[in-house]
């Protein structure tokens, strides 16, 4: 696998051979830092994280997987640079590119990720836009398989919205990866029909499945993992959460659809959560609407089948490959 100079902005940029490679890549390497071996091989580069939407996940993974890589970090947080107010993105890249040997960017719509990579002349990683967060599939993926042992063939159900960058991204991931997909939800939360197609398209040659299904108790039927996130994204306003509460609110996980899909199923969720009343956002929704908790209830996040804080740990290992991949 010779991905050097390459950005990651998207799954459907590289083969399954080359997603599976990372993946591989990730696991050698979280086995070196389980063990304390130095693996500090990129001292004298640099990198630049662009984060215009703040993260408490991606930021530390790419700075701690940076730090192990032995390379120098720079935060830019969304008062930090002039890109796209007071620059271009085309000329923001161009000269991050002659400072940095690679850059992330985190924040709104793919063009702008997909800019810095055409102008900036380095590896630029997506750490997170509207339509797709690779970084965070390749975390998925490296937890199930440490989970079942494989990936091909594990049916993996995402609750809830699925328009949005985990829906595309899990749906294009599983599709990669010959993995049975199935997006759960009212009919006008799945995702772009151009996508799915492609998709589809991908799944007829590596034995996926692509399905969409209303009714959650046929959906979780047979299932490896059950998947939520937030039914808000970030960016979105709040006047949304009344419409979303009442459309989504019969596709929570809870204990009934857990004991519904395969006895060792696990569940995932990419963080954060609302799962009880320990957020200002979880109480703010409480006093309007009384619910407790959201997309999730509490005893299923703490419960003895939830992996989320393995898959949250996976996003450095999986970070770390991506970046020693395209730096190497």
């Amino acid at each position: 696998m010779n991905l050097k100079g390459r950005s990651f902005l998207k799954l459907l940029d590289f083969t399954p051979e080359e997603i599976l490679g990372l993946i591989d890549l990730a696991a050698k390497l979280k086995a070196k830092k389980k063990a304390g071996e130095a693996h500090d091989d990129f001292r004298g580069k640099n990198i630049a994280l662009i984060f215009e939407k703040t993260s408490t996940r991606t930021r530390c993974a790419f700075e701690v997987a940076g730090h192990d890589l032995g390379m120098g970090v720079t935060y830019l947080d969304p008062t930090g640079s002039q890109i796209g107010k007071k620059e271009s993105i085309a000329d923001t890249a161009r000269v991050l590119g002659r400072m940095y040997d690679g850059i992330e960017y985190r924040g709104f719509g793919q063009e702008i990720v997909e800019a810095l990579s055409k102008y900036s002349g380095v590896p630029v990683w997506n750490g997170l836009t509207n339509e797709f967060h690779p970084t965070q599939i390749l975390a998925d993926m490296l937890t199930i398989r440490e989970r079942f042992g494989t990936l091909k063939g594990n049916k993996l159900v995402y609750m809830g919205d699925a328009r949005y960058n985990m829906g595309n991204s899990l749906m294009v991931g599983c599709a990669k990866l010959g993995m049975d997909f199935v997006a759960c939800a009212p009919e006008k939360y799945f995702p772009n029909p151009a996508l799915v197609a492609e998709c589809e398209a991908i799944a007829s040659h590596t034995g996926a499945t692509v399905r969409f299904i209303e009714d959650p108790a046929e959906a979780v039927k047979g299932a490896h993992v059950i998947y939520t996130d937030v039914w808000v994204s970030m960016g979105e306003p709040d006047e949304v959460w009344a419409e979303r509460i009442a459309d989504l609110e019969p596709y929570r996980v809870n204990a009934e659809l857990m004991a519904m899909a395969r006895p060792d199923a696990v569940f995932m969720h990419c963080l954060p959560s609302f799962h009880d009343l320990g957020t200002g956002i979880g109480r703010k929704i409480h006093e309007k609407f009384g619910l407790t908790c959201m997309e999730v209830t509490d005893e299923v996040f703490e419960g003895p089948q939830s992996i989320v804080f393995d898959e949250a740990e996976n996003r450095m290992h999986t970070i770390k490959a991506v970046m020693a991949a395209t730096l190497a």
